[in-house]
C-alpha cells in the first residue's frame, strides 16, 4: 500500500470516503514526518499537532455522518502569512514577536468550513520579502532536494520556501502560499511542487499580512495539478471585507482537469530569452512547446516588448506599497516592543531591532522612491510601464489562450550562493513579475530534472479569471513529463 503521506489530496479523498483509512490516520502520519524532517528542513516554525489532531477527530466525526466538506480531513500546512485565530503569526518577523490573532484570515476560513486540517505554520522570506527563505527571522528553510553527488543545502525558493519544502518533502499535503513576484511559482519551480498565483481578486486578501497591496494574492501550491484545482476552488471567494476581491462566482476548477488542449491556441514571447540564460532552461521550454503540439495545441510566437522593463519598475513598486504597509509596526500595538528614552526612539529602537536586513533595504528603497523630489521620477513613471505591461498582455490574449514560458532562470542554488548580492537575487524573479504586475493568473508545472539532478519548471500565464485554461494546459504537461519524482529523503538518516 502506498504510504499516507505519498497520497495526493485527490487520492486521500477517495481513501478517506471509502474508509480506507481515517483522518487521524492520515493526520498522524504527516505529523510523524514533521517530526522526522523538520529539524533538517526547518520547513514549519510552529507545528500544531494537537490542533491537528482535534481537527482531524472532528472530520472523523462529520464523515461518520456522511457531511464531510470538500477537503475533509485533509492536513495542510499554512504559510506564516496567514492569520490564525488563536495561533501564533509573525511573518517570519521579530517585529511580530509573540503576536497571535483573535481573527482567522478568510482564506484559511475557507479551509476549515470544507474540512481542512491545520499541521502547523510554515517558514518564509521575513513579510515575503526574498526568493531563497534565507531572510526569515526563525532561519532558512531548506530544500528537500540535493544535487548528484552533493550534500550542500539548496534554497527552496522564495518567499514560500517553507509552502514549497513541505509540500515536496510529504509534510503535508498542499498549503497555503502568497505571490507577490513569484512567490508561489518560484518556489514551487525548484522543489518539483505545482505552484498556481491566480488572478489578483480572485482570493481575499484579508487577515494576510501584507507586503504589496496591489500585488500580493494567495494560491496554493501542492504535488499534482489536480490538487492544486481542488485546493483553488476552496480558497478562492468573494470577501466583502476585502475591497479589491472580485465579485465573481468561483468556477469548479478540478473540472477543467483532463479537457486537453485540442483548439487552444498558446504563446511564445520572445521577450522571455533572455541573455545569459542557461542552455537547459532553454532546451526545457521547447520541450514543453514540444508536448503541446503533439497533445493538440497550436503554438504561435507573440510579443510582450515591455517585459524588459518589467523587473526595474516591480522593484520601484513592491518596496514603494511595502514602505507603506510596514509603517504600522511601531511597537505601539502589538508584537515587539524595545525601550526607548521617549516615543520617537523607542519607535526607532523597535524597528531597528525588529526587522531584517532584506526588509530594511526595501523600506529605504520605497521611502527613497516615494518622497517628494523623486515620486514622478521612479513611482510614478513605474506605474506608467505597468500599465504598457498590462497592455502587451491583452494584446497578446486578442490570439492566444494562454503563454507558456520558463518560471525560474535556473534550477535552486546554494545557501548562500546568492544573497550577498541583492541585484542577483532579484533576477530570480525575471520570469515571474510581468505575471502580479499585469494582475494575472499564472501557474508553475514541474517538468524535468537538471543537469544537476534537481527541479525545473514551466509556466503558464493565462487571462484574468481564466484559471480553468492553465489547469487544463497544466495537466496536459503534467502529463507529458510523467510521474513527477521525489527527493530522497536523506533527512531521516542524518
Amino acid at each position: 500500500m502506498t504510504k499516507l503521506t505519498d497520497l495526493t489530496i485527490a487520492e486521500a479523498r477517495e481513501g478517506l470516503a471509502a474508509k480506507s483509512f481515517s483522518a487521524r490516520e492520515l493526520t498522524q502520519a504527516h505529523l510523524a514526518a514533521i517530526e522526522t524532517a523538520n529539524e533538517a528542513l526547518n520547513a514549519y516554525v510552529l507545528p500544531t499537532p494537537e490542533r491537528a489532531m482535534q481537527m482531524a477527530r472532528a472530520s472523523d466525526a462529520r464523515l461518520a455522518k456522511g457531511e464531510g466538506g470538500a477537503i475533509e480531513g485533509i492536513p495542510l500546512g499554512i504559510k506564516d502569512l496567514f492569520c490564525t485565530k488563536g495561533v501564533r503569526t509573525t511573518a517570519c518577523s521579530h517585529i511580530l514577536h509573540g503576536f497571535t490573532p483573535t481573527y482567522e484570515s478568510t482564506v484559511t476560513a475557507n479551509l476549515w468550513a470544507e474540512g481542512a486540517v491545520m499541521l502547523g505554520k510554515l517558514n518564509n522570506d521575513e513579510f515575503a520579502m526574498g526568493s531563497s527563505n534565507e531572510t526569515s527571522h526563525y532561519g532558512p528553510v531548506v530544500n528537500p532536494w540535493r544535487r548528484e553527488g552533493s550534500d550542500a543545502k539548496l534554497v527552496p525558493g522564495g518567499s514560500s520556501g517553507g509552502s514549497s519544502a513541505a509540500v515536496a518533502a510529504r509534510l503535508c499535503m498542499g498549503a497555503t502560499a502568497t505571490d507577490t513576484g513569484g512567490s508561489i511559482r518560484q518556489p514551487a519551480a525548484v522543489t518539483g511542487t505545482v505552484g498556481i498565483k491566480p488572478t489578483y481578486g480572485r482570493c481575499s486578501r484579508w487577515g494576510i499580512v501584507a507586503f504589496a497591496s496591489s500585488l500580493d494574492q494567495a494560491g496554493p501550491i501542492a504535488r499534482t495539478v489536480r490538487d492544486a484545482a481542488i485546493l483553488l476552488k476552496v480558497m478562492a471567494s468573494h470577501d466583502p471585507k476585502d475591497t479589491t476581491s472580485a465579485g465573481l462566482p468561483v468556477p469548479d476548477f478540478e473540472a477543467a482537469v483532463g479537457q486537453g488542449v485540442k483548439g487552444l491556441t498558446i504563446g511564445i514571447p520572445k521577450e522571455y530569452r533572455v541573455a545569459g540564460m542557461a542552455p537547459e532552461i532553454e532546451t526545457l521550454w521547447k520541450q514543453g512547446i514540444a508536448w503541446l503540439k503533439d497533445a493538440g495545441a497550436k503554438i504561435k510566437d507573440v510579443s510582450l516588448p515591455h517585459t524588459k522593463y518589467a523587473l526595474p519598475s516591480y522593484y520601484i513598486v513592491a518596496p514603494a506599497e511595502a514602505s507603506s504597509n510596514l509603517a504600522r509596526y511601531d511597537g505601539v500595538r502589538y508584537g515587539l516592543r524595545e525601550p526607548g528614552s521617549d516615543v520617537i526612539s523607542m519607535y526607532e529602537n523597535t524597528r531597528e531591532g525588529g526587522f531584517g536586513t532584506e526588509v530594511k533595504r526595501r523600506i529605504l528603497i520605497g521611502t527613497y522612491v516615494l518622497s517628494a523630489g523623486y515620486y514622478d521620477a521612479y513611482y510614478l513613471k513605474a506605474q506608467k510601464v505597468r500599465t504598457l505591461i498590462k497592455r502587451d498582455f491583452d494584446e497578446a490574449f486578442e490570439s492566444v489562450d494562454a503563454i507558456l514560458t520558463p518560471t525560474t532562470p535556473g534550477p535552486a542554488f546554494a545557501l548562500g550562493e546568492k544573497s550577498g548580492d541583492p541585484v542577483e537575487m532579484y533576477l530570480n524573479d525575471i520570469f515571474t513579475v510581468t505575471v502580479n504586475m499585469a494582475g494575472l493568473p499564472g501557474i508553475s508545472v514541474p517538468a524535468g530534472l537538471s543537469s544537476e539532478g534537481t527541479p525545473l519548471g514551466l509556466q503558464l500565464i493565462g487571462r484574468p479569471f481564466d484559471e480553468e485554461t492553465l489547469f487544463r494546459v497544466g495537466q496536459v504537461m503534467e502529463e507529458a513529463a510523467g510521474p513527477s519524482a521525489k527527493p530522497k529523503d536523506w533527512w531521516s538518516k542524518a
